[in-house]
Formats: C-alpha cells, structure tokens, sequence
C-alpha cells in the first residue's frame, strides 16, 4: 500500500520549491524551509498550578530573509482532510510567535492568517514575497466594527456640511429632510443610504465581529449595490482596514458606470481610477475599478503585489470570478465582498437528480453554489438578503406587467435540445423537431412572425405619460441579423404610424458589431439618442424610442425611465432573464417644465408606477412555474393564413452516384508524431493568426465582451473554411474545443490547451475543496471520480443500476465499487458530478 503521507511530503516539497522556497543553499539566497523543528509548547489542558511545557516537532517551518520563522506548515498524509492539523499548527505558530499557517495534504492547501480570520483553500503555496507582503499588511477590526453607520453616512463625504443648510433646519428629522426635499439633493447629488443599505453594512460589521473575512451581499437589481458598496468602501478606508480598494466588474460599460457613481459619491475624500487609464497612477487612488478581463490578459494582475489591495469587491460575483477568473480575485489577501442579483429562489425548479448536462439552470446553479462556497457562506446563505419583492413592498422598486404574447409555434423549452416545435411533412405527417439557439433565425424565423413580434409591441406598448409616443424601450434579439431585421420592420412601421416624426431613427440597433454602440447606450439613458423627441417641444426624451439589442444592455445599465422590455427571444439562463427584467424595475419621476399663458413656470410630473415585459417566448413561464400574467395577448394571424410550422424550411438530400475507384498502385503508411503534420500545423496557426490581426475580435477581447467575441468568430472567422474539429487535430489536444478556449490561446490569456487528464485533476481538486473527503484510500476516489467523467460506459451501468456489469468492466470492478459504496462516496461523487460538471467537453 502506498504511504499517503511520504507522498503529501514529496508534493509538498516540490510545491515549495515551484513557488520560490529552498531547502538548500543557492544562487538565490541561503535555505529558507527547516524541517522538523523543536517546539516547546505551554500545555493549556492543565491547571494553572502544575503548568509545564511539553515538546513538538513543525513539519515544515517557512523563514523570512534574516532566518526567522514567518510560517508553520503542517502536512498532513493524502487521504486526511488538513483541517485536522488547524489546532496543532495553531500552538505551533504561537510558540514561535508565527502570524501564518499552511495546512496541507499535498493536495488540498489552506492558508490562514491567525489576525484576521479563518483558514481558506488557496491554489498553490505563497512564495516568499508574497509571504512578506502579507506581513506588512495590519487589520485594526475594531475600529470597523465600532464605526457608526447612519443614512447620511455618504452624504457626509459629498457635502459635510449639509445639516447648515435652511432645508435641514426646516425639517422635523433626517428622515423628513430626505423626503421632503427632492430638489435639493438632486441639485446636490446627494445619495443618502436607504435603510436596507444601512443594514447591508451593519451586516459586514457583525460578520468581521464573528470573525469572518469574506461577505456575500444578494440584492436585486435596481436596489442599488455600487451605492451600497460607496458606505462600504468609505467604512473600510475610514477605519483603517484598508489602504487601497479593487472592485472587479465583467463588463466594459459597469466599468466606467462604477468608476463614475464612486468618483461622485467619495470623491471629496477618496480618489477613484481605472485602471487601464492610469496604469501608473493606481496607487495614488484609493479606488481602483477594472474589469477582470484586463487584469486577466497576461496576466496583468501577476505584476501587482497580493497585499497592494486590502478589500477585494467581485460585482456580479457569480460571474466575475468563475472559471480561471477567480485566480484574479484570490490573488489578493484582502477581504473579499460578493455582489449578485440572482437569487437563489429562481433556481428553485432545478432537478438535482438530473442528467442533463446542459441545462442552464443547473449551470448558474453550479455557479451560484460556487459563489456561496467561495464566500464562506453557510447554509448558502448571504451575508445579507435584499430581494425583488422585499423592493416593491417597501416601495422602492415596481413589478412588470408580463405580456404572454405567442404564436402557435409550441414554446416548451427543452434545456438540452432547445425548442420543441411540431413540424408537418409532405405526407402529413406531424414529427417534434428540435431547433437550438444557433438554429432560430435560420429555421425558425419568419417575415410574418417578426412582424407578428412588432405589430403586438407598438399595439399595446406603455406610453410617455408626458408625450404620449412609445415609451422608451429595450427589445432583445436572438443575433445581430435579427436585431437588423427588427429595426428595419419597426422602422418601417412607425412612418407609417407617426409620419414625419422619425427618419428611420425610431429604432436603432445597439449591437456590439456597430460602430459608436457603446455611446449610442450613453446617448439612450441620457435621452439625447438622435436628438429629442418631436412630440413636445422642450420635453428631454430621446427622439429613438426602441433600441433594439442581443446582449449588450442586460447588465448593470442604468436607464431609470424604460416603460417597456421586449423578450424577441428565447431566454436560457436564470441571470439574463433576471437582468433583463431588472432593467425596468428601477422607479423614475417623469418631470416637463413650461411656461403657462402668464409665462410662469408649470411643472407637469408623473411617476413611473409600473413597466411593461412583453414575452414572445413564454420566458416567465419557463422561470416561474405558476405565474399569474396580468395580461395575455394573442398575436395577430398573417395575412398568407400560414402557421409557423407551414413555413419551416424543406431539406433534401441527393443521393451519390457509384463509381468505382482506380487501382491502387502504391501504399504508404506513417505515423505521424505529437506534433502533427506540418499542413495542421499551418492550418491552426493561420487560423490564430487571423484572431490575433481581427481589429473586431480585439476590440471585443480587451473590453471583456466575450460573447461578442465568441458570436463574431463563430460567424465570420470559422466560415472561412475552418472547422472546430480539425482545429482541435491539428493542435492534438484530447478533447472537445470550444472558440472561447481558443480566443484565449490566441491571445495569450491561457498558455496551451490543457488536456483532458489536466482538466479532470483540477475538477478533482475543486470536489474535494467542497467536500472534504476523509476517506482512507484517496486513490480510488480520483480513480472513480475520473471514471465516472470521462467513461460512458460506467455512467450508463451506475445510472441503470447494472451493477452487475461491474464483475467484466476493466476500469471499475465490485470490489472497488462496494468500499466506495460502504462510504457513500459511489453516490455523492455522481450527484456532484451531474450538478456541477459538463462531461460532453470530455469527449
């Protein structure tokens, strides 16, 4: 039998050395590592009368420069949880007088700091600078915990000496004053705090007393999380528990939206930057924004130091620090913060007993348990809870009207195959066809249903309850040609319903691919998108009422008045539904101001109370098993008499004629070595090549848009001739590629294609950091969970319950299968599995 612990050692050993340790003298400096030290440690257990030391040996002890200690290692042997060593190492690190504590099992780390917290996975050893920057940085928590957080906590940044002025003194209380006095805190810009976001921080202040390091805030869209995280940040900074603060955003335009609501919230006393526009002035700022996307490319973020940012703040968390994004976000040794909208309560109708692996929901299932993991939070609960309907009940935020308007195409949608629609052959004969997303603007798609789509929308649209036009509104497109198709019937629609009040600039697309489409969604909120409205003279609306998208406007874009949200699509994750409905949550104050016949100012005012979420793909009834729809419509029959599935395309194949091939004369075989024939070779790297030079995918790459840049090259780039698959051969990787994945490559975001053997060790690695396993053979366990991965074979006799067929299977036999069992291991690894892993990119 293998010994589990001389092999931890051997890792670890090699771990150390990877990351800059030495156990022997070099050109590099004298040995940092002691092993085995002597420690002499007071034994608490006994009485105070008969008190006395006894000894211990520390199993790796880590040096600083001069030789004294600055960390305890302890090892522990493969198949044992390192946790169990906490309590050894902790007496070991006080006798020495040591502040930091690795726990390790070779394969599963924690790093703990004994000032500030609790132990946390890390995913590979400190190097010895970094160790000395953890050192220099100090936490004074009590001086946090002990900050008073009030309303005005904000405000007193922006204008300290608001209570001087006459609308204060005239006021009965803080709460009156807010009320009351709208003018002038628009006039001032003054923010204060809601009471729920009083709460919020109050909440990181009893956490950081219970010890702990890392937050989770859940709350809707519209309730205002960079406002909340401005009193956070100001805490923080104030207390002294932070010197520098990062906050990641996975978005181009929540950058520079960030950027601007910190620079107005805190400026007078803290300086706000992004990064990428100053790159050697950040550490002059208190506030550094970026996206994780540009800390990522070459890894940019490598170049600062773990301790140069002392609060770490993921917005939209559940995205932002997924997949190798979170190496970003754990390379710094502050506290970490967590913002999502997505509450867990949608996700309620997953079936975790499901199969199926591509199942959206059970994707941002995978992603939101992550996020409660990553965060410390227990019970997959968030440090604090402030959700839609908690919103509209305290009158902060307005629910839509849902307008279920459908076609008589079938709209069950089928998470693995798309859409299911009944399809009529020649001989009458009715077959279920499935169409996935790629597949919609194609097959599904047509004329008269988008004009079905806009007829409805511009029929029964909320109007501006100043000018009466179509209130402004966002429509989402299944891909960019749709979007052009949509604009160009909306277009031609509105001339004939409001002539001479547009020049085809009633709708407007807003797509990545269009030049100036980033400003065009400034102009929109702003309402000056192609000038002002025509409908009244003086009233600041946009003259463009639609802006007609995909993907570019569903997250963090703050448009307060949006009367209506068009659903021209079919929705397949949880987060983008919630987003795009959230976009019209948000309340807003409709003002005009005019002269009356006595040329004194009027003032006409109406409050946004409700927005319109119209549903061409019964989205919400997807997401929400039983939703009571306030309004349902059915969409006009065209003109032709012809039904969605009269009008699906007819495909037919020709058959080959035989020929009979010449003679065969000569024959050659040879194999061809790892790196492939020089044509594959030619055939990728030109393939990158164009990635690399398309100015497109560029653009797209260093703003983070990577949707963009994954449709574009989908689009354009691999129908020049390549194909997946013989990109995949000619750079010999062992399993399915996706464009994604190769953008990165191309761009130097991840150095090589990892093979499936690498992919499958880091998913091991990640199931044992949730689960912890104590179990005496871990061998057997990364055997069978690879197994269960990668070989069909085996599912196939597990999910059947066949286990006969395990006394002739060569990969898993009963034996093997029976201890897994006994432990429960032959059921847990396949739930976990199923839940959190996508076996077909296996394959």
């Amino acid at each position: 039998m293998i010994n589990n612990e001389a092999t931890a050692r051997i890792k670890i050993n090699k771990l150390l050395e990877e990351t800059g340790w030495r156990f022997f003298d070099d050109e590099n400096g004298k040995a940092n590592i002691a092993l085995e030290n002597n420690v002499s440690i007071l034994n608490k257990d006994l009485d105070e009368s008969i008190k006395k030391n006894r000894n211990g040996k520390t199993d790796f002890l880590l040096l600083d420069k001069r030789g004294f200690p600055i960390v305890v290692l302890e090892a522990k042997a493969m198949d044992k949880n390192p946790l169990i060593g906490k309590e050894q190492a902790r007496e070991y690190a006080e006798a020495l007088n040591v502040r930091f504590v690795i726990l390790s099992n070779g394969t599963l780390h924690y790093y703990w700091d004994l000032e500030k917290g609790n132990p946390y996975i890390i995913p590979k050893f400190p190097s010895p600078h970094e160790i000395m920057s953890f050192k220099s940085v100090s936490y004074n928590p009590q001086d946090l915990i002990n900050e008073v957080i009030e309303r005005d906590y904000v405000v007193l940044t922006q204008k300290y000496d608001y209570k001087e002025s006459p609308e204060f003194k005239n006021s009965n209380n803080l709460t009156d004053f807010i009320d009351n006095n709208e003018n002038f805190l628009t006039n001032n810009k003054l923010k204060f705090l809601r009471p729920y976001q009083v709460k919020a921080i109050k909440s990181i202040q009893e956490s950081i007393r219970n010890g702990k390091d890392r937050f989770l805030f859940e709350m809707a869209t519209g309730t205002g999380k960079t406002l909340t995280s401005a009193g956070l940040i100001k805490l923080f900074l104030k207390s002294g528990n932070a010197k520098r603060v990062l906050f990641l955003v996975d978005r181009l335009e929540l950058e520079d939206q960030s950027y601007k609501a910190f620079k107005e919230y805190l400026k007078n006393d803290y300086k706000s930057v992004i990064l990428k526009e100053n790159k050697d002035e950040w550490r002059n700022a208190a506030i550094v924004v970026t996206t994780v996307q540009t800390l990522l490319f070459n890894d940019k973020y490598k170049k600062f130091s773990p301790s140069d940012f002392d609060l770490v703040i993921s917005d939209e968390a559940h995205r932002s620090i997924g997949g190798n994004s979170r190496a970003v976000f754990e390379y710094f040794i502050g506290y970490k913060l967590g913002l999502t909208a997505t509450p867990k309560e949608y996700l309620k109708n997953v079936d975790l007993e499901s199969f199926n692996q591509k199942d959206p929901k059970n994707y941002e299932r995978r992603l939101l348990l992550d996020t409660y993991k990553i965060f410390a939070c227990e019970n997959n609960e968030p440090t604090f809870r402030y959700s839609l309907l908690d919103g509209v009940k305290e009158g902060y935020l307005i629910n839509p009207i849902v307008i279920d308007a459908r076609t008589e195409i079938t709209t069950q949608l089928l998470s693995d195959d798309g859409y299911s629609v009944i399809v009529t052959d020649d001989e009458n004969i009715e077959s279920d066809q499935k169409f996935k997303q790629r597949d919609f603007e194609k097959k599904f798609f047509s004329a008269t249903t988008n004009r079905a789509f806009c007829k409805s929308f511009l029929e029964n649209s909320l109007r501006d309850p100043i000018s009466g036009e179509i209130g402004k509104t966002i429509i989402f497109c299944v891909s960019q040609s749709h979007a052009l198709k949509i604009t160009e019937i909306l277009n031609e629609f509105a001339d004939k319903m409001f002539p001479n009040k547009y020049n085809s600039d009633f709708a407007v697309q807003i797509t990545s691919l269009i030049t100036g489409s980033q400003q065009f969604t400034i102009n929109f909120a702003n309402n000056n998108l192609n000038g002002h409205t025509k409908f009244l003279d003086g009233y600041k609306s946009s003259k463009t009422r639609v802006a007609v998208t995909v993907g570019m406007m569903t997250t963090g874009y703050d448009c307060q008045d949006l009367l209506n949200l068009c659903m021209m699509r079919p929705i397949f994750s949880p987060t983008d539904f919630i987003q795009i409905k959230g976009r019209g949550t948000r309340k807003h104050q409709f003002t005009f101001k005019t002269k009356n016949e006595n040329n004194q100012d009027e003032i006409f005012q109406k409050q946004k109370d409700k927005f319109k979420l119209f549903d061409f793909f019964a989205n919400c009834e997807y997401f929400e098993n039983e939703f009571n729809y306030d309004e349902v419509l059915k969409l006009p029959v065209s003109s032709s008499g012809l039904t969605q599935r009269d009008t699906q395309e007819k495909y037919t194949i020709d058959e080959y004629e035989n020929f009979n091939p010449d003679e065969i004369v000569t024959f050659q075989e040879t194999e061809i070595g790892l790196q492939g024939m020089k044509i594959d070779r030619m055939y990728y790297e030109k393939f990158e090549q164009g990635i690399k030079t398309d100015l497109t995918i560029n653009k797209n790459v260093e703003e983070g848009n990577w949707e963009s840049a994954v449709n574009y090259v989908g689009e354009k780039i691999l129908n020049e001739g390549y194909s997946i698959e013989n990109l995949r051969k000619a750079v010999n990787v062992d399993r399915k590629l996706s464009i994604k994945e190769m953008i990165e490559k191309a761009y130097g975001i991840i150095p090589y294609f990892k093979s499936k053997d690498e992919l499958l060790n880091e998913e091991f690695e990640k199931f044992i950091s949730i689960h912890k396993p104590d179990f005496e053979n871990m061998t057997l366990l990364k055997y069978f969970f690879k197994a269960y991965i990668s070989d069909k074979e085996i599912r196939g006799i597990l999910e059947n319950k066949e286990f006969s067929k395990l006394s002739t299977n060569p990969r898993l036999n009963i034996s093997d299968f029976k201890k897994l069992k006994s432990n429960g291991w032959s059921d847990i690894i396949p739930l976990y599995i199923n839940d959190y892993i996508q076996v077909d990119d296996f394959k």
